[in-house]
């Protein structure tokens, strides 16, 4: 089982996972030599990753950081290690005046209380499964599957996860094996199984095959 990351660690299996994939999958075996030392890294803390990721919901990158700035500043601590009980602290009028909507405040709030009640257990992640973890994080407000199978690859750098509702993946995986003809996520979740267990991996490089720069999150 992978260890809770903490800022700038690259997982342990990473080179593993790149022999296991080359040997078994002809794409890979291509994709993989093409990004050198790239690696997936993991940065931040959970509660501020799992924040940023609610500020950035369905807004540009470019806004999403302007929001997390402004929201950033409003917290006594660096940006990258934001506290639950400062969120419950803050009035929701300076909140919404930083350019978060109502609903995204709301989230925030459910977040930090999950936080500051326990009712995420975060000491207790690295001995639970992926899917257990899942659970934890989609009972939040605002956060949904995909958001927490990110959280498990980019935090916790969990080495098995498909996110099937990643349209990054589907069409990466209709351009490089189905000749850019639509993928059902059935026909995705069947060619996914031959990466196991590193599907993480895979996907990370069919991103980057995508986009050259590194996927962050």
């Amino acid at each position: 089982m992978a260890r809770v990351a903490t800022a700038g660690v690259t997982p342990d299996y990473w080179d593993e996972a790149c022999r296991h994939l080359v040997k078994r999958d002809r794409v890979m075996k291509k994709l993989i030599p093409q990004f050198g030392e790239a690696r997936l890294q993991s940065r931040g803390d959970a509660f501020t990753t799992l924040a940023r990721s609610i500020v950035g919901q369905q807004i540009s990158v470019k806004a999403a950081q302007s929001v997390w700035d402004k929201f950033a500043e409003l917290t006594s601590g660096p940006s990258n290690r934001i506290k639950p009980t400062e969120v419950l602290s803050l009035e929701k009028t300076a909140l919404r005046a930083v350019g978060l909507s109502l609903r995204k405040v709301e989230y925030l709030s459910d977040l930090a209380q999950h936080f500051e009640t326990g009712q995420v257990h975060v000491r207790q992640w690295a001995q639970m499964e992926d899917e257990a973890i899942i659970d934890e994080l989609v009972a939040i407000r605002g956060i949904g599957r995909w958001t927490a199978e990110m959280f498990l690859i980019f935090h916790l750098m969990r080495p098995n996860v498909l996110p099937l509702d990643d349209l990054g993946l589907l069409k990466g995986i209709s351009q490089h094996y189905f000749s850019d003809e639509p993928v059902s996520r059935a026909e995705a979740r069947e060619l996914g199984e031959g990466w196991a267990p590193y599907r993480s991996v895979a996907t990370w490089y069919i991103w980057r095959s995508l986009d050259p720069l590194p996927v962050d999150y």
